[in-house]
């Protein structure tokens, strides 16, 4: 069976098509700048990459490009829609609305617009991909998995704010998550490498990115994350704040005279450690310049420091932890990040192999056979994630 996964941003269509039998991507990319007359789609396949310069207006244009490519004799991906057994789409968040990913029918869109008000440049955008799908492909059923949905396991301490009740039981403010498909995979997939039962785990997830959250996960289930209300909340990121005392926002606000909508677009796009340094907002790029930039080197031990943080404070809260799971571009990708929060976290009994650590992108251990708390490297796998849920709610249908 065939799956073709979606994630729609507000301006980008990523997507991969996954035969579930074999487990192989059978094409992928991404539709960037719809919208824009700029807009361009790179289509990978078989070893090979197409890039189709062509402006698109909406994301049902881009998703009919998509299909012309994936259904273009030059590659032989697939003769037909008809191939497709289910459409998997990735939706940012699902308030307290849903626990798990479900299939798709008016009502589930409605229940999706309502929660756009927490994730206000996503789910519309995962809304327009769903109806453009809709239209495309009327007979193939689809599936939400929500990135809120993995961390509704949390216990009622770790999700409710110490604000006056009232605004939980009228605007359901409370803590939600993010990224949660990736921090469900990857748990688990360390507890396959090291041959364990999840259930007997107790596993911190480092999902580290351009967003960026940390999970702690007890027995296969998440009992605590670091974001929040919206992806803004948990550890400095690249141009996110992540926790601030809520004092700094209304106090630049009085002094600036900046509205709430100026001041959360100030908090998600002009921060972190792209504000902290005045640099482009990337990481790679700032790590590459912190031997010479002091600004560069304080962001990258703001940020480093923050996520060991976050590990021991979840190491606390679950009275041992077994083992650590660096995954995400940064997670995957910064050797330095890696050796840095190991470093700190040096009283845990962890210690880390450098020469292990000495890799980019690869799925291994990467501390010592002497270390009291296992840390690994695994590239995570969303998308495969969505897809097997997908194939699952189907079946169930």
């Amino acid at each position: 069976m065939k799956i073709l996964v979606l994630n729609c941003g507000s301006s980008s269509l990523k997507y991969q098509l996954i035969d579930m039998e074999t487990v192989n991507v059978l094409a992928k990319g991404n539709y960037e700048r719809i919208g824009e007359d700029e807009a361009f789609l790179t289509h990978k396949v078989g070893g090979e990459k197409l890039v189709i310069n062509k402006g698109v207006k909406t994301h049902e244009q881009a998703l009919n490009e998509i299909i012309s490519c994936l259904l273009s004799p030059q590659f032989s991906t697939i003769s037909s829609l008809d191939e497709i057994s289910g459409v998997g789409h990735r939706i940012v968040h699902g308030g307290e609305i849903f626990k798990g990913s479900v299939l798709i029918d008016d009502k589930v869109i409605e229940d999706i617009k309502a929660c756009a008000v927490f994730a206000p440049l996503h789910n519309p955008a995962a809304v327009q991909g769903i109806l453009a799908c809709k239209e495309l492909m009327p007979n193939t059923p689809m599936v939400a998995t929500f990135d809120t949905a993995f961390h509704q396991t949390m216990p009622k301490e770790s999700y409710m704010y110490p604000i006056p009740k009232e605004y939980y039981e009228k605007y359901g403010i409370r803590k939600y998550g993010a990224h949660g498909t990736s921090h469900k995979y990857v748990a688990n997939r360390l507890a396959e490498l090291i041959a364990k039962p999840i259930e007997e785990l107790k596993i911190v997830t480092c999902h580290l990115g351009q967003g960026a959250s940390i999970s702690a996960v007890d027995g296969g289930k998440c009992i605590d994350t670091s974001m929040g209300l919206t992806p803004l909340g948990g550890i400095a990121m690249v141009t996110r704040s992540g926790d601030l005392d809520p004092s700094v926002v209304t106090y630049i606000m009085d002094k600036e005279n900046i509205s709430p909508k100026d001041m959360e677009s100030i908090l998600n796009k002009k921060s972190g450690l792209s504000g902290m340094t005045g640099l482009a907002p990337d990481f790679r790029y700032i790590e590459s310049v912190s031997n010479e930039n002091t600004e560069a080197a304080l962001a990258v031990d703001v940020f480093t420091s923050k996520v060991a943080e976050y590990v021991a404070r979840y190491a606390a809260k679950m009275s041992g932890i077994d083992g650590i799971v660096f995954t995400g571009g940064i997670g995957e990708n910064q050797i330095n990040v890696r050796t840095k929060v190991c470093e700190r976290l040096g009283f845990m009994g962890l210690t880390i192999d450098k020469e292990l650590n000495n890799v980019k992108s690869e799925e291994r251990k990467i501390s010592t056979e002497e270390s009291k708390v296992l840390a690994y490297i695994i590239p995570t796998e969303e998308e495969y994630m969505i897809a097997k849920d997908t194939l699952e709610c189907i079946n169930i249908k």
